[in-house]
This record gives C-alpha cells, structure tokens and sequence, in this order.
C-alpha cells in the first residue's frame, strides 16, 4: 500500500510538473503569437494609412488633372475667338481697301467731267468767235447783184444792230454782257463747286487713307500680340501636356503601388488569420492535455 501511493504521489508530480511546464510554454508561445499579431496589426494599420495616402494622392492627381483638360479647352477655346477674329479684321481690311479702290475711281470721274465741263466751256468760247467771224464775214461779203435798196437797208440794218451791239457791248449792264457774264458765272460756280467736291474727295480720300494705315498699324500690332498669345498658349499647351503625361505615369505607378499594397494587405491577413488558427489548436491540445 505504500509503495502504491508513493509511486502515485510521484506519476502525479511528474505530470503537473509537465502540465505546468506546457502551459507555461503555451502562455509564451501565445504570448509570442500575440506580439507578432500586434507588430503584424501594426504593419496593417501602416499599410492602410499608406493606403489611404495613396488614394487621397491618385484622387487629388485626377482633379488636377480635369482641371489641366478645362484648362485646356478654355485654351482651345480662346486660340479660335482669336483666330475668328483676326479673321474679321482681314475682312474689315479688304473692305477698306474695296471702298478705297471705288473712291479712286470716284475721284477718276470727277476729274474727268470737270475736264469735260472745262472743255466744253473753251469749245462754246471757240463757237461764238467763230460765229462772230461769220457775221462779220457774211457782213463784208454780200452779193453784188442783190439790189442796192437791200444793200442799204442790210447796211441800215448792220448799222443799227451794229450801234445797238457797241452800245449793248459798250454798257456793264447790257443783256449780252449780262448774259456771257451770267454763263462765264455759272461756269465758274460749276468749276468752283466741282473743285470743292473733288478738294471734299480728296479729303475724304486723305482721311480713308490714313484711317486705312492706322488700321494697318492697328492690324499689325494686333497680329504681333495674337502671335505673341498664341505662342504663349503653345507653350502652356506643351507645359500642360508634359504635366498631364507627368501625371499619367505617376497615376500608373500609384495604381501599381496600390495594387502591391492591395496584395501585401491581403498576405498579412492570411498570415494573421492562420498564426490564430495555429494558437487555437495549441491551446485546445493543452486544455485537452489537463483534461487527461
């Protein structure tokens, strides 16, 4: 009977002893799993701030990027206002030049019928001498065989009219003086008023002629500064392109980064999740360890 309980007492020492010691090592071993699963919950939470950062990163990089395309269209946009317009002032140039050419030709016309009124007045001058040279030479030479009582009435007649002529000629205020100085008048006023409308044409032609140059002028300068926009615009258009393939590679490198973070986050939960597997069946075969 001693001896019995003596090997008893010493079967159950030797197992606590073991079971102790078991359970201390599974308390390390869990301890242990335990640290890992924290370092490994901290890598985790690393991961998904990092994470995080990059989506913030990729969606900040797309609204930078639609803005650089509204940038980019209201930049198409303001090189076809410019082109539109310059398109107009060409326009507004060739006009110009269209009523300058029938102003010249206004002026042409002009020119030519006071030339004609000028020398219509000279070959109305040239008519009357000559028709007075006819009258004074009808006058000398009548017919001889006309009868003298003719010859002497004629002579009476030529006479009178003669005297009534020198006297007409001879008064300032004669219907012959009157009339020649009433034509020579009209003429006058004419060719005066013909010269003052084609001074007025002239003038007008001036005024055309330098507003056509300050339009030039203006057109030129317009067209250096649209030159000077438009080689602006190509280079913002060239820096935007540059920045937005610049972005376009960054998105690719942050989508491949993501999605390695995507994949190292998807290993570290498989891995936690089979390190608790392992620390459950440890701790199941413990518990069923003391159980016996």
């Amino acid at each position: 009977m001693s001896n019995f309980s003596a090997s008893e007492i010493g079967t159950q020492d030797t197992s606590g002893f073991s079971l102790t010691k078991a359970v201390e090592d599974v308390s390390q071993h869990g301890c242990a799993q335990t640290e890992a699963l924290k370092e490994k919950q901290k890598t985790l939470i690393s991961l998904q701030a990092t994470l995080s950062e990059v989506e913030k990163k990729g969606g900040m990089a797309e609204q930078e990027l639609r803005s650089k395309v509204r940038e980019f269209l209201m930049l198409e946009g303001e090189m076809e206002h410019l082109e539109r317009q310059t398109r107009v002032l060409h326009d507004r140039c060739a006009s110009i030049r269209k009523e300058n050419t029938e102003l010249q030709i206004g002026i042409s016309e002009e020119e030519e019928n006071a030339r004609k009124a000028l020398a219509g007045f000279n070959a109305y001058r040239n008519k009357m001498e000559v028709h007075r040279a006819a009258v004074l030479h009808a006058a000398s030479q009548t017919e001889a065989h006309k009868e003298l009582e003719e010859k002497r009435a004629l002579v009476r007649m030529l006479t009178q009219k003669k005297e009534e002529l020198k006297v007409d000629l001879e008064d300032p205020n004669g219907n012959t003086v009157q009339m020649a100085k009433s034509e020579i008048d009209a003429l006058k006023g004419e060719i005066s008023l013909m010269r003052e409308t084609i001074a007025k044409t002239r003038e007008k032609v001036q005024k055309e002629l330098d507003t056509h140059t300050q339009i030039k002028k203006d057109i030129e300068i317009q067209n250096r500064r649209y030159e000077a926009i438009v080689k602006r615009l190509r280079c913002q258009l060239s820096r935007a392109q540059a920045a937005h393939r610049q972005m376009s590679e960054d998105v690719y490198h942050m989508e491949r980064e993501l999605a390695q973070l995507k994949g190292q986050l998807v290993s570290s939960q498989d891995s936690a999740g089979g390190c608790s597997e392992t620390i459950e069946l440890r701790a199941t075969s413990a518990w069923c360890g003391m159980g016996s």
